[in-house]
């Protein structure tokens, strides 16, 4: 019986690769020019941290959570979100007393849910954290990353920033009083999952996806009336500081995050390009998550990007840039005896010469016309021939594979000088 990968697990195969590295790249460039480091931090934590920074009682924590004992009997976790560890890790390492720090992480997470399109249970995000700064500057430049990204990616159009505030903790507790005694009104109508977030997590039904559910919130207490006063302008200057850089939202009373840890700015991009999986991107301000994971008061604002779901996209709304796929710049075609031992020494020759240029050389033999489809299919523009007659003459045929350029033999002594002045050009 063959072994398979574990279901929700997935390969990202070779042809899809240069897509990811793409994102990826994007990301990094974009992230850089707002000058924040990168950080890296371990896969498995111990399970109390997510505890204590998500909520016992978080749908994560009590089915999603991929948990273990190790040998010394201390309850591991994979990990299912960025932020705790990157909060673990900045506390535990001196970073955050009397700093301020501009991070961002990516890697795989972990969740036991069902898999479907866009969504699995190893997935990968990209995180970005703040720390350290309160005001709704901060908040700003994150949204405003956000949709240079978007812009970056050329998904501008296909993204909508949604906003909300969380207030205070004490607003939130107020307002969650008030709306579990509506709901208790309506409990009987409510569906399943609501029912049992009653008592648990009961800002979480404002978020349901089913559509009864939300008819019954039209009835519930409004957010907006609970907010307290510093909240409220918080999020006002949030808003001027967005309309003034000329980004697009909606304000989004229902809005709020799965975790506990979050306050005051909450915030969405989605799209109605991937159905129900609508959100690409989510965020929104922690200040109280280093305080609870055992360190002094620090205010931190932070997002998430789900890699996946930003694939998806690109490959749906067909934006993925051309020539993706392109192994090679240069193929070099060995066919004939003692060919190989001077294609190879050429490559690393031209590699030496001409950094950025992927040089790729025909192994494992074949025929003249197989390693030139394997050229044409490297998507080369150009292949180096080396056969017994060039090996005999010290040359080298160049043949361009794209455009309309002409063949030609090239001196094996004057193949690099030529390379040179003809990828300059090109540039």
């Amino acid at each position: 019986m063959k072994i398979k990968a574990i279901r929700g697990m997935n390969d990202i195969l070779p042809q899809d690769t240069p897509l990811w590295l793409y994102l990826e790249d994007t990301v990094r460039r974009v992230v850089s020019s707002y000058g924040y480091s990168q950080i890296r931090m371990p896969i498995v934590e111990l399970t109390e941290l997510f505890k204590r920074s998500i909520g016992e009682v978080t749908d994560i924590v009590e089915k999603e959570m991929y948990t273990f004992k190790d040998r010394n009997d201390e309850s591991l976790a994979l990990r299912p979100e960025g932020t705790a560890g990157c909060v673990r890790a900045g506390e535990e390492n001196g970073l955050f007393f009397n700093q301020l720090q501009r991070l961002w992480y990516m890697g795989p997470m972990f969740r036991y849910e069902r898999p479907q399109k866009g969504r699995y249970r190893q997935f990968h995000q990209i995180g970005v954290e703040a720390f350290g700064m309160q005001g709704p500057d901060i908040d700003a430049e994150l949204i405003l990353m956000t949709a240079r990204l978007w812009q970056q990616l050329g998904l501008a159009g296909n993204v909508q920033l949604e906003l909300n505030s969380l207030g205070s903790s004490q607003a939130r507790a107020r307002y969650r009083d008030e709306l579990v005694v509506y709901l208790r009104t309506v409990e009987k109508d409510l569906d399943e999952d609501s029912r049992r977030r009653l008592d648990s997590n009961p800002l979480r039904i404002l978020d349901s996806k089913n559509p009864h559910t939300q008819e019954l919130l039209d009835g519930a207490p409004v957010f907006g009336d609970f907010i307290d006063p510093e909240s409220k302008a918080h999020f006002e200057q949030l808003q001027s500081i967005l309309r003034a850089a000329g980004v697009d939202y909606q304000l989004n009373p229902r809005l709020v995050r799965g975790l506990d840890y979050y306050g005051k700015t909450v915030f969405e991009w989605v799209t109605h390009d991937l159905g129900a999986q609508g959100t690409v991107c989510a965020g929104g301000r922690y200040d109280g998550l280093v305080e609870q994971l055992g360190g002094r008061a620090v205010p931190a604002v932070g997002f998430a990007l789900g890699v996946e779901r930003v694939i998806l996209m690109l490959q749906t709304l067909e934006r993925e840039p051309a020539g993706l796929n392109t192994v090679a710049d240069i193929y070099i075609v060995a066919a004939g005896e003692g060919t190989d031992v001077v294609a190879l020494s050429l490559a690393e020759k031209a590699r030496e010469a001409l950094p950025g240029q992927r040089v790729q050389v025909n192994c494992g033999g074949g025929g003249f016309k197989s390693q030139l489809k394997r050229a044409d299919k490297s998507g080369a523009q150009y292949a180096l021939i080396i056969g017994e007659a060039e090996l005999q003459s010290e040359e080298v045929t160049l043949k361009p594979l794209r455009g309309n350029g002409d063949q030609q033999k090239i001196a094996r002594n004057s193949l690099i000088e030529h390379l040179q002045t003809l990828m300059s050009a090109e540039l």
